[in-house]
Parts: C-alpha cells; sequence; structure tokens
C-alpha cells in the first residue's frame, strides 16, 4: 500500500471556455479514479450555454478523485479532478499485481479542442473503448439524454461509480436530430440496419424501422396495464401524451442563456417593430438563375443568400444602423463592418453565430460563409467564437410557414431581420391583379440608436432591393 502526498495532487480547475462564460455543466466523464492520464488526454466534456466542449488535463498521472458528477453545474474556477503526478496507487486499493497487463491505449491522433491546452496529435490519447468510435455531439447527446430522463442534475460530490467496459460502448451512430427523430417514433437504435457511410443511421433507416415497431408492439404487450413511460424533454408522440400530467425539464445550457439573454434585451433596449410587405418575384427568379452558375456550383444558393445580401447593402447605405449602445461609458459604438448572426434551431436550442466580415464578401463568399454556418449549427459544432461579436442578426421564421414576427434584438446589437414565408398571392402588378410571389418583413430595433426615419429606410432599402434585384449592382 502507498499514500498519496499533498504535494504530489494536482487540481484540475474548471476553465473558461466561452470567452468570459461563469459556469459549465459536466456531460460525461471519460475517465474514472485509478486510471492513467497523460498531457493533452481529453477527460470529460462539458456544456457551456453556447457549446460543448472537451477538456484536456494539461499533466500526466493518476487520477484520484472526480469532484463532480456527470449532469453537475460546476463554477468556472473550481477544481473538478484531483490527480496524483507522482503516480502512486490510492490508499484505499491493494497494489497491483507485477504481472498485470498494461490496459489496452487507443490509437492516437484526436486533437483536444480546448483553446490554451492544445497539445501535439501525438500526445493526444482517450480512454479506451469497445466498439466502434463515436462522435463528440453523439457522447453530447447520449449525456444530455440521459440526465434529463433522470429528471435532477445529481449535486453529490463523491465521484460516479466505473463503468462497466461493456456498457454502453456499443450504441448505433447516428446524429443528434436523427436520435430526436428516433426517441420521438419510439424506435430502439439498436434495432435499425444503417444504410449511411460507416454505419452511420439515417432518417430513412428509423422511418422504415417504424412499421416494425408499431407491429411488433402488440406481440411484446404484457398482460398487466404497463407503467407510465418516463418523461422526456421532447415533444411525446399522441398516444403516449395522457401517460404524464406534466414534465418538468431543468433551465440550463443554451436555453437558460437565451432566455436570459432575452430578458435582459426585452427590458433594456426600447424596442421598435416595422413591417413591409414585398414582391420578391424577380429576386425568386434571380436565385433559380444563380443556382446554375459555374461560380455557384455546390454552393448553398436560396433566397436567405440574396436577403442577406440585401441588409448588407442597406447597411451600406444606412452605416448608423450598425451600432451598439454602451452604457457603462454613456457612448454610442459606431462599427465599421459587419459579423452577420444568422439564427439557426439546433437540438440544444437557438443560436446565433455570425459570419464574420460579411460586408467584405462576394457573393460566392458569402454563400459559402452561409453554408458552413447552417452545417456546424446543426451537427453541434459551432464553437463559443462563432457566436460572439454579432452586430446584426436576420431569423429567418419563414421556413416555418410562419408570415412574420416581432423580434427581439441579439442583445449587444442595434437591429434583427425577420424573413417570413414567401408565398404565391395575387398582387397588383403592373395595373393588373396578377399571382406573385410575396413576403413580409419586420425589422426590429433599438430606438435609443435608431429612430423611425433610420429604421424605415433601412427596411424600406431592403425591401427595394428584393422587388429589384439589379440594384444590387446599382447600390452594393
Amino acid at each position: 500500500m502507498t499514500t498519496m502526498t499533498e504535494a504530489s495532487v494536482r487540481e484540475f480547475k474548471m476553465p473558461d471556455v466561452g470567452e468570459g462564460l461563469t459556469e459549465a455543466e459536466i456531460l460525461k466523464w471519460y475517465v474514472q479514479p485509478g486510471d492513467t492520464v497523460t498531457d493533452g488526454q481529453v477527460v470529460c466534456e462539458v456544456e457551456t450555454a453556447k457549446a460543448a466542449v472537451e477538456l484536456p488535463i494539461p499533466y500526466d498521472g493518476v487520477v484520484r478523485e472526480l469532484r463532480f458528477a456527470e449532469g453537475t453545474t460546476v463554477d468556472v474556477g473550481t477544481a473538478i479532478i484531483a490527480v496524483d503526478v507522482a503516480g502512486g496507487t490510492a490508499a484505499e486499493e491493494p497494489a497491483a499485481p507485477a504481472s498485470a497487463p498494461e490496459p489496452e491505449k487507443k490509437p492516437e491522433g484526436r486533437q483536444p479542442v480546448l483553446v490554451g491546452y492544445g497539445v501535439a496529435a501525438s500526445s493526444t490519447k482517450r480512454r479506451p473503448r469497445k466498439g466502434p468510435e463515436v462522435t463528440v455531439a453523439e457522447v453530447a447527446v447520449r449525456s444530455v439524454i440521459q440526465q434529463e430522463l433522470n429528471g435532477h442534475s445529481p449535486a453529490a460530490v463523491p465521484a460516479p461509480a466505473p463503468v462497466p467496459a461493456a456498457e454502453d460502448r456499443s450504441r448505433p451512430l447516428a446524429k443528434p436530430p436523427v436520435r430526436k427523430l428516433a426517441k420521438d417514433l419510439g424506435v430502439d437504435l439498436a434495432t435499425v440496419t444503417p444504410s449511411g457511410p460507416d454505419g452511420v443511421i439515417t432518417r430513412e433507416d428509423v422511418h422504415a424501422a417504424v412499421p416494425a415497431v408499431t407491429a411488433a408492439a402488440p406481440a411484446t404487450a404484457p398482460a398487466a396495464a404497463p407503467a407510465p413511460a418516463p418523461a422526456v424533454t421532447t415533444a411525446a408522440p399522441a398516444a403516449s401524451f395522457d401517460t404524464a400530467r406534466e414534465t418538468r425539464v431543468p433551465i440550463k445550457g443554451v436555453r437558460k442563456a437565451t432566455a436570459a439573454a432575452m430578458v435582459g434585451s426585452a427590458f433594456t433596449a426600447p424596442h421598435v417593430t416595422e413591417f413591409v410587405t414585398v414582391d420578391v418575384t424577380r429576386t425568386m427568379k434571380l436565385v433559380e438563375e444563380l443556382k446554375q452558375d459555374k461560380d455557384l456550383q455546390g454552393l448553398r444558393v436560396n433566397p436567405l443568400l440574396l436577403i442577406a445580401k440585401a441588409l448588407l447593402v442597406a447597411i451600406r447605405r444606412n452605416p448608423d444602423i450598425n451600432a451598439s449602445w454602451d452604457e457603462a461609458n454613456q457612448e454610442i459604438v459606431l462599427k465599421h463592418y459587419v459579423n452577420l448572426g444568422i439564427a439557426a434551431a439546433t437540438p440544444r436550442g437557438l443560436i446565433v453565430p455570425n459570419i464574420k466580415d460579411a460586408h467584405a464578401k462576394t457573393l460566392p463568399q458569402l454563400a459559402e460563409a452561409l453554408g458552413e454556418l447552417v452545417g456546424t449549427a446543426r451537427d453541434g459544432k459551432t464553437s463559443p467564437a462563432a457566436m460572439q461579436g454579432g452586430t446584426v442578426t436576420i431569423t429567418n421564421v419563414g421556413v416555418f410557414g410562419i408570415d412574420t414576427g416581432t423580434p427581439i434584438l441579439n442583445p449587444g446589437e442595434a437591429a434583427i431581420l425577420a424573413v417570413g414565408a414567401i408565398r404565391l398571392q395575387p398582387w397588383v402588378h403592373k395595373g393588373k391583379v396578377k399571382p406573385r410571389q410575396v413576403t413580409t418583413l419586420a425589422l426590429s430595433f433599438d430606438h435609443r440608436l435608431v429612430d423611425g426615419e433610420l429604421g424605415s429606410k433601412v427596411l424600406a432599402d431592403i425591401a427595394a432591393v428584393l422587388e429589384q434585384p439589379k440594384r444590387l449592382i446599382t447600390w452594393g
């Protein structure tokens, strides 16, 4: 037996992984007490109000204690794991036999993502696993689902019990939206035959498995009345609606940050919203033409691309709307750049990543940036830095079939544009009523910074560009 000395124990504290965030939730531990860790090895995954991030340990040693259980929210600067850098064994544990084999090591090459703890790829290792490798997003989704099925986040400090090596190591591979779909439809992913690359289950695979699940249900139903299903955080199927009277979901992560930001914005900045209904028939025709343009092949070309370009043109013509209010210094800060935010719905909630220096991008560059932004958000890989420093935002409620809305400003910004659904409607065109593609735009702005004249000019310019897209050339 040996005992560890205080001098040999190093405590790894929860770092600030998101530029000023004060707390993070531990989603998953990748190590247990007694495991050997090396400098740069990922030991856990945490979720902040902005993103899920893996934390690498900055030194070598043996894990002595996990200070918090999975699902616990921890303040930045609090020690979360204790490591004996001298490499001794715990006092309660007998020394391992000399003939005991070394634990199997995972292949090297995984690069930690936390800024400030980066190391060479050759030194980055993970705890050995059995079965196929899983993605970071998959691990996060599994952990969040399990925590929320349990109904609470454990507050106990003692380390969680070691997990058997074979447990949850061979779960099927699927992206977060597909897992959500399977849960909503009551499909066990373990019974689904994957058809995607590398054995990944697709949405089509889940839908194909629904008839089999439905057919098997009567045969497997017990004679007695089944117990109520556990409460889940996503919308339950209609058939199980009456199995539980209420579901309580902890307010945390993105939802908590969004709520705080929206309340702060709504009760700090005096909001004004103006509306305009516009004929976008020519814009829709231009979208179809651009899809055939060789310079835009393979890029994301849709109405949102031209709406974003129209907003950038309007800001160039009315630069005072691209500003922020500095209450502490009693100053108006005029921005000479545009970081264009795009509101995106993700499995973790609504986030607003932004395209840096969107004002300086050509149309193909803007299309490429939009495609990358949306793809990254859907995969749950948006970094905290991508959501910092926005100056103006677009929220596209039209994709849900909504005509328009009164959006709340993103904190620190002076304006946000809501885009409604584009519909074929009767419209007076050249003196005659004709079917035209029509949409409604709504511009909310901070009335401390933007008066009615400036807000009206910006909205009118956006509408004018969408009615006559050739103005992109003459005005842009």
